[in-house]
Parts: C-alpha cells; sequence; structure tokens
C-alpha cells in the first residue's frame, strides 16, 4: 500500500516540531520578573517584583513587592535604602508578605537618593544569611498601576 506524499510529508513535519520542546527549554516554566521590579534570593526568602516608588529624588519612597519564606523557621529582614536602614520584616515560615502602601501590607519607606526612571541600591540582610545587595527600580506615580501606591506616602 502506497502512502500519499502529503500525509507521509505531514508525518514527517510532525516528528521534527514534535522534537522541538524537547530540545529547546519551556519559557513558561522558567521564572521571570514579569513586572517592572526584580526579584533576589536571600537564603530561604525570596523576594519579587522589588521596585520603589516616590514622587522625586530626596523624598519619601516606598518600597513595593512581596516577601516569601519558603522555610521552616522565621526570618527578620532587613531592608536599607543607599545605606539608610529604613524597616525590619518578620516573615513567618512558610508565609507571604506584602510591602508596600495598601491596607494590609507592611509599609517600607525612606528617602530616596535618585530621579525617577533610575536604579537606587537596595540592601536586605537576615542574620543567617548576611546581606545581598540589588539595584533596584525606582518609578513615581505615572503609571496608573502605581498611582494609588504613591498617592499614599505624598
Amino acid at each position: 500500500m502506497k502512502i500519499p506524499a502529503g500525509i507521509a510529508a505531514a508525518a514527517v513535519v510532525s516528528a521534527v516540531l514534535a522534537g522541538c520542546s524537547a530540545v529547546n527549554p519551556i519559557t513558561t516554566q522558567m521564572q521571570y520578573d514579569a513586572s517592572d521590579g526584580i526579584s533576589l534570593e536571600i537564603g530561604d526568602v525570596t523576594a519579587y517584583n522589588l521596585l520603589v516608588l516616590t514622587p522625586g529624588e530626596g523624598e519619601t519612597g516606598v518600597l513595593i513587592g512581596t516577601l516569601e519564606n519558603a522555610g521552616t523557621e522565621d526570618v527578620a529582614v532587613s531592608a536599607s535604602i543607599d545605606g539608610t536602614a529604613i524597616t525590619t520584616v518578620d516573615v513567618p515560615a512558610g508565609a507571604t508578605v506584602k510591602l508596600g502602601g495598601d491596607d494590609g501590607e507592611t509599609a517600607v519607606t525612606g528617602t530616596v537618593p535618585v530621579l525617577p526612571g533610575l536604579l537606587t541600591e537596595v540592601v536586605f540582610q537576615t542574620d543567617a544569611e548576611g546581606q545581598v545587595a540589588e539595584d533596584v527600580p525606582v518609578l513615581d506615580g505615572t503609571l496608573p498601576e502605581y498611582d494609588h501606591e504613591l498617592s499614599k506616602i505624598s
């Protein structure tokens, strides 16, 4: 029995295309920063979507994002902007703490030394892991998704 050429070609193309996922990583299974902020790890605590909102250079800003503790012990995470300590956040074991200015979130505010649109160094520290420093984006209330957060500190 002879297989028509179109069916044979379709079978070959299907087999070749199916092999692509075997050698290429599936991007939806990879961790990435899907928004404007950055992520970092400090021991069992992972910080997601970290960014600083401020109306301007030298003014009060708020650090927003999420701290998630995947460990079995509570962790106290200290944060500082440009060398100035701003707060310590207790992150219970297996819990998530939201940072920001909305009700139910932990407010983390301090003076921001740079203009919105630039980066500022934020240092996170725990007793067990020491310090992790990252350059975090600084934004203002221009984007509507951050306007409500900024209005709570200005």
